[in-house]
């Protein structure tokens, strides 16, 4: 019986555990789209939670440590996006649409028009970042094929696409409203075209 009675408590310390940090990334996320990243602190986060200090500093020991979990699980949630996107894709333009409209559409969610609220955090900073990176030009290479792949530095092109769409989409989030589709077009142009392309409004 004592081992049932063992069980059931573990399961609802792995409950709580999980509930804390759940409100912690909840409260950051709240607090860095009133105050921006910078402004915000760790005290701030902590009011905006019902609890102690004490309890915070076991989840995270530093603003930016949040900043990374708040990256790594926005990584965790596009990554079958990514997928997704990759299977249904004829071409690389239809490719692009989709993850890059996917991803400027979960920054209006997440970040609700808040460009401050996003922190700066290494693209490679956490192992669910390097997956999407990795998925990102798995995919590069897998659409453009045998033809082009081998002769393209894919780990360039990779980071290339990713930071015209991180810094495209900050860009967007100062919009009021922000414009995911719109965004979402500029980008693409810049990419598959470059800036003659990407400067026609139509």
């Amino acid at each position: 019986m004592s081992a049932v009675i063992e069980t059931a408590e573990a399961g609802r310390r792995a409950q709580t555990k999980a509930r804390n940090r759940e409100a912690i990334l909840a409260a950051a996320r709240r607090v860095f789209a009133e105050l921006g990243y910078e402004a915000a602190s760790v005290r701030d986060i902590i009011r905006r939670t019902n609890l102690a200090s004490g309890t915070f500093y076991n989840y995270f020991r530093s603003k930016e440590e949040i900043a990374r979990a708040l990256a790594a699980d926005a990584a965790e949630r596009l990554r079958p996006l990514l997928r997704a996107e990759r299977e249904r894709a004829a071409d690389l333009e239809g490719w692009l649409d989709g993850v890059i409209g996917a991803y400027f559409r979960y920054l209006v969610e997440d970040y609700g028009g808040h460009a401050a609220a996003l922190p700066h955090v290494r693209i490679d900073a956490t192992p669910a970042q390097r997956a999407v990176f990795e998925e990102v030009r798995e995919s590069l290479t897998r659409i453009l094929g045998d033809r082009l792949a081998p002769q393209a530095d894919m780990a360039y092109l990779t980071a290339g696409a990713i930071g015209i769409a991180r810094y495209v989409g900050e860009q967007m989030l100062r919009r009021t409203p922000p414009d995911p589709d719109g965004a979402a077009r500029i980008a693409v142009r810049l990419i598959l075209h470059g800036l003659p392309a990407a400067a026609r409004t139509a």
